[in-house]
């Protein structure tokens, strides 16, 4: 007689491949080391260097790619190449992101443009590839796509980032409604305020650290590894019910 599988088993990768743009370093290499921890082979992405550190802190299951998303054929390039080295690719991880802090009256398109690209054109780009390659094998997938407390607030001095990363909840909702039939899963992470290289400047500002701490019930600026286990659960068939949902990873700031 069968048995179902343990709810540890619900949780495991082994057998897939993750594509996880952006970890070179931070969340991103926190995403990618988890998901290999739970038996994934993983592609690592940087959009300015490969992220070599990253597949050399996971080893022999992970291998790094580069390719530019500020550019509209990165997104092509990257699929391509982790296609052409790893054979598939069944989880991806839409984490690369980018901001661009000025006055909205003194923002140049060319910065707007960029941040558009980067944090939500290549992601649908990406999506898109992904999707169509799942649909053509009849395999099952997930995306998890980063969003941001900026899914939800305009923000101060970040307007690009802002629009980019509500469209990014909204992409998920969308993707997830058009893509459920097709067995695959799209949600969102939308991290609160982490201590990576994109915070440094609000986290050296002595008056804004302090509002922001004072706001947050943890009373802590996240830490990368805080967010491998939500990107944990929507990874792997523990959460195949589970899609357009965005989950918020932030201290509590949200619910206060």
């Amino acid at each position: 007689m069968s048995t179902a599988p343990s709810i540890l088993d619900l949780f495991r990768l082994d057998g897939k491949v993750a594509l996880v743009t952006g970890a070179a370093s931070g969340l991103g290499a926190a995403i990618a080391e988890a998901l290999a921890q739970a038996g994934a082979r993983v592609a690592v992405h940087g959009n300015r260097r490969a992220a070599t550190d990253t597949a050399a802190t996971i080893g022999p299951s992970s291998h790094a790619f580069r390719a530019d998303l500020a550019s509209t054929q990165g997104a092509a390039d990257l699929f391509a190449q982790v296609k052409s080295h790893f054979g598939q690719v069944d989880i991806l991880v839409n984490n690369a992101g980018t901001i661009f802090r000025s006055a909205a009256e003194d923002l140049e398109l060319a910065d707007w443009q960029q941040v558009l690209q980067v944090n939500l054109t290549s992601l649908f780009q990406l999506s898109q590839l992904f999707a169509r390659d799942l649909i053509a094998r009849d395999a099952p997938g997930k995306i998890i796509n980063v969003a941001s407390l900026l899914s939800f607030q305009g923000g101060i001095r970040v307007p690009a980032y802002a629009a980019s990363k509500g469209g990014v909840a909204q992409l998920t909702k969308a993707l997830a409604n058009e893509w459920a039939p097709r067995h695959i899963q799209v949600n969102a992470i939308a991290p609160g305020y982490f201590a990576t290289t994109n915070t440094e400047a609000l986290q050296a500002d002595e008056t804004r650290n302090r509002q922001i701490l004072e706001r947050i019930p943890a009373g802590r600026w996240g830490q990368p590894q805080d967010l491998a286990g939500a990107a944990l659960f929507l990874s792997p068939p523990a959460s195949d019910y589970v899609t357009g949902t965005i989950l918020t990873v932030d201290g509590g700031w949200m619910g206060r």
